[in-house]
């Protein structure tokens, strides 16, 4: 295993200063009496951990874990977590204890919460690839389906079934029924969902309403779109003339640049308000690099495991911590995924995008966002204080075009009543999250064209 907190010092010239090399001066501002809002949990991600990670998860301080996909690949058993795993016969009695199989999925969740995080529970199916489909079909009773959600939720919050008593506020309802476009793939080979869109309405309709009444203090929504500008409208209207409750809006989102990202939490906000649902929370529950869903090249699957997918990340969660949206899920830290850019499949290694989700919990833990300004484009930045009055900056340059490859020298201005304390980078360097010594009361880094980093002040 990688040592998480390895810190070689190494001067300031050493930090890719190449004399010689002409490079644009940028400034980046930080106002700390300027108070924004507090840092959202834009570190969430799907799935916990398991047994070789479970030391580098627990230090990620991920906040919430979601349930989607878990059963799937050489990590878990795949008598977790999905409908039909949990209550594998479907003509069982629904409130018989010895129905349910709880146990693995028990094992996943405890570890998780171990590990620091909340689980958020996705009632439903993972996708299915293959050419035979067995849990993606609507249910044949509705109503009965719902109660089976209830008795897992008795299970994990109220113990019944031998269960426990866990803390956990989001019970997701499905995931992506809009995957396949009805005059598509839809008809053929679909992988989410495999009835209509008004069935999969009535589904959701008859579980939250059930659910709500059986659990008013718990937070009920879904249904993880994958398509939210295109079927979010529909969907919102038939809730609202039906008086279905919805307490968050999940949907999914993958990209090469953040500002597109940026972009769709703008647009399911205004559907969320213009629909009539502004109190709704709005969940990115799913999203990563992507640059093409039809290449052939593989090329973002190495993407995702390389420093300019933590610097993709970072920038992501700085566009979305200044976006209307209430929570970020990175897909996936389930280990052995081409999903996964955080550990090296199978030797569990640390990858660059571990340090991307691991510099924002260090902002997570300050707090408050504070006001930071940079006007390069490929520049991001976010800012947090701590209730001590201490600031990290998170400090990221991002470029999708590969043939960037120019330094760009970006002066930090150290806040009045500050000093520097500390710098730790992360670029294309074999040394991941290195420190770096300061070099006199001012703070002049030398980024590549993808890098991220964490910077430290502490008030004098």
């Amino acid at each position: 295993m990688v040592n998480l907190f390895r810190n070689i010092s190494i001067s300031a010239l050493a930090m890719l200063l190449f004399s010689g090399m002409a490079m644009s001066q940028v400034v980046v501002s930080l106002d700390p009496a300027t108070s924004v809002g507090p840092i959202k949990p834009m570190n969430a991600a799907n799935n916990g951990p398991i047994g070789p990670t479970f030391k580098a998860y627990k230090a990620l301080r991920v906040p919430y874990g979601r349930t989607h996909d878990t059963p799937l690949g050489e990590v878990w058993s795949s008598h977790v977590v999905d409908i039909n795993q949990v209550f594998p016969d479907w003509n069982a009695n629904v409130n018989n204890p010895k129905s349910y199989d709880f146990d693995l999925t028990d094992e996943m969740l405890q570890d998780m919460i171990k590990a620091g995080t909340e689980p958020f529970f996705r009632l439903g199916q993972s996708i299915e690839h293959e050419s035979k489909k067995y849990g993606i079909y609507p249910p044949k009773d509705f109503k009965k389906w719902a109660k089976i959600c209830e008795h897992i939720i008795r299970h994990y919050t109220e113990g019944w079934a031998d269960g426990h008593e866990m803390d956990i506020t989001y019970w997701e309802i499905w995931n992506e029924p809009d995957l396949d476009d009805p005059d598509d793939r839809w008809k053929t080979d679909p992988r989410t969902w495999g009835g209509t869109q008004e069935q999969f309405y009535e589904l959701y309709e008859v579980t939250a309403k059930h659910l709500k009444k059986c659990f008013p203090h718990l937070k009920i929504g879904g249904p993880a779109f994958a398509n939210p500008r295109k079927y979010g409208p529909p969907f919102l209207d038939y809730l609202k003339k039906t008086g279905t409750p919805i307490d968050f809006f999940s949907w999914h989102m993958y990209h090469r640049r953040p500002v597109r990202i940026s972009e769709d939490v703008h647009v399911v906000r205004q559907i969320l308000d213009e629909k009539g649902f502004s109190n709704v929370e709005s969940i990115l529950n799913e999203w990563n690099y992507n640059k093409s869903w039809t290449e052939k090249n593989y090329y973002s699957r190495y993407v995702r495991r390389s420093i300019k997918a933590a610097a993709f990340m970072a920038g992501v969660m700085s566009e979305c911590q200044n976006g209307p949206v209430d929570m970020l899920m990175y897909y996936d830290l389930r280990p052995n995924t081409t999903w996964n850019g955080a550990f090296m499949p199978h030797t569990y290694d640390i990858l660059p995008a571990y340090w991307a989700l691991y510099y924002w919990a260090e902002l997570a833990d300050f707090g408050t966002q504070v006001k930071s300004d940079c006007a390069e484009k490929d520049i991001y930045t976010t800012a947090a204080r701590s209730v001590d009055g201490k600031l990290r900056l998170l400090l990221t340059r991002y470029n999708e075009d590969d043939s960037v490859k120019d330094l760009k020298e970006v002066t930090v201005s150290v806040p009045q009543g500050y000093r520097l304390a500390s710098v730790r980078l992360t670029d294309s360097q074999k040394e991941l999250n290195r420190s770096v010594e300061p070099a006199g009361e001012s703070l002049t880094l030398t980024l590549e064209s993808n890098a991220v980093a964490l910077i430290e002040f502490l008030p004098l």
